[in-house]
């Protein structure tokens, strides 16, 4: 037999003292993410900054290959944490002084791994970015062993699995770095299955006591945050060319048609609530996993906005359309991720098709050149206002 979930507990500003860590109930009325949740996101887009820099730096140089490789890797690292202290935290977040203090050396860790981002893109040197993560981890074991000493029976034996899959493949990382780097290539990926499969193997036995309304709510705010740094990171480009350059002719169609794109993917995330929808463990997986993208491709659209800035002023080295599609590939990726997880659910006839269309339409503005990043804004803008008047006449 597993313990009883715990009662409500409400938020105060100084921790409890030691207390033993217990699961809350999935049906806890009025779940919100804490002010430690939401510090712990702002650490976090720390790395993702540095993620997006590098992507646009070497996107801008033409390093293709490099930049995605770079990109993808560097940013499973940030999401997978960021998405194991999630779900961890929703279902057992007690709030006391150990697990604030686990907390923060999970922090110092996202902060070691954004000091290694530009190592890893510049000169393939994973040290620095694999202790960082390494870090993050083993405080994350931590926390899972504090919840097997609270548990029994099944659910004791999914928090032991936590802590001992997560401890064997932190043991992997830490062999990856004692290969040949040529050998890399290939030892990596199978790492990133390996990390993935945990959370799958751990919960056969029952799943842990997540809550829909808090889980959805964390998603939705990193994504706001990450929509946020996008626009920062654009806004900044930009005011470094004009500063350069005079330039405005070509840069203000850019800025217009970035934050047409931010507002419509913020406006299309939100466009209904999606913890009804997380109704079982297959489906929140699912969901949960297919998040790397939408995360992915949000922040990547602020580099794609600041790589069109620097070829507008003839900074980067390739060509209007390979700049354009910095913006516009990431753009396409992340509508039709959105509405693959959980937008097209309770949709029929033609707002079934709306974003895949759209999805199609922004990428296809590649081919326009400098004017596809005004373009694909302009599409994201037509896309909100189709579905809000289709919404209108459903209602």
């Amino acid at each position: 037999m597993t313990s009883g979930p715990a009662a409500p507990r409400p938020q105060h500003p100084y921790p409890r003292p030691v207390q033993r860590m217990v699961p809350r109930s999935r049906d806890e009325p009025h779940r919100a993410a804490t002010p430690l949740e939401l510090f712990f996101d702002l650490c976090f887009v720390v790395a993702v900054a540095q993620a997006g820099r590098e992507l646009a730096h070497d996107l801008a140089e033409g390093h293709l290959h490099v930049a995605l490789v770079g990109y993808l890797f560097a940013f499973f690292a940030i999401w997978w944490a960021w998405m194991n202290f999630t779900w961890f935290a929703s279902a057992y977040d007690c709030d006391d002084v150990p697990y604030r203090i686990t907390t923060l050396v999970q922090i110092t860790g996202v902060l070691i791994l954004a000091a290694g981002v530009p190592r890893m893109f510049a000169d393939q040197d994973l040290t620095l970015a694999v202790t960082g993560y390494v870090v993050m981890r083993l405080a994350m074991v931590t926390q899972w062993l504090r919840a097997a000493a609270g548990e029994e029976g099944a659910a004791r034996t999914v928090a032991l699995r936590y802590a001992a899959g997560i401890t064997l493949v932190q043991a992997g990382w830490v062999l990856v770095l004692l290969v040949p780097a040529d050998v890399r290539p290939y030892v990596v990926p199978l790492g990133i299955l390996a990390e993935l499969a945990v959370p799958v193997v751990a919960e056969l036995a029952t799943r842990t006591s997540w809550h829909p309304h808090h889980i959805a709510e964390r998603y939705g705010l990193f994504t706001l945050i990450v929509l946020g740094e996008t626009v920062a990171a654009a806004t900044v480009a930009v005011q470094s060319a004009v500063d350069e350059h005079e330039a405005l002719g070509e840069l203000i169609p850019i800025a217009v048609g970035g934050i047409l794109l931010c507002f419509s993917a913020w406006w299309i995330y939100f466009a209904r609530p999606v913890e009804d929808i997380l109704t079982s463990s297959r489906q929140a997986f699912l969901w949960g996993y297919g998040h790397y993208l939408v995360f992915g491709a949000a922040a990547a659209i602020g580099a794609g906005l600041e790589v069109a800035v620097e070829q507008a002023v003839g900074k980067a080295h390739i060509s209007a359309a390979a700049a354009t599609a910095a913006v516009t590939v990431p753009g396409a990726v992340y509508l039709f991720t959105v509405w693959l997880l959980h937008a097209r659910h309770g949709k029929s006839g033609a707002a079934q098709v709306v974003l895949p269309v759209a999805a199609v339409a922004v990428l296809a503005c590649t081919f326009l050149g400098g004017s596809g990043v005004l373009a694909a804004g302009l599409v994201a803008a037509a896309t909100v206002a189709v579905g809000v008047a289709l919404h209108a006449r459903e209602g």
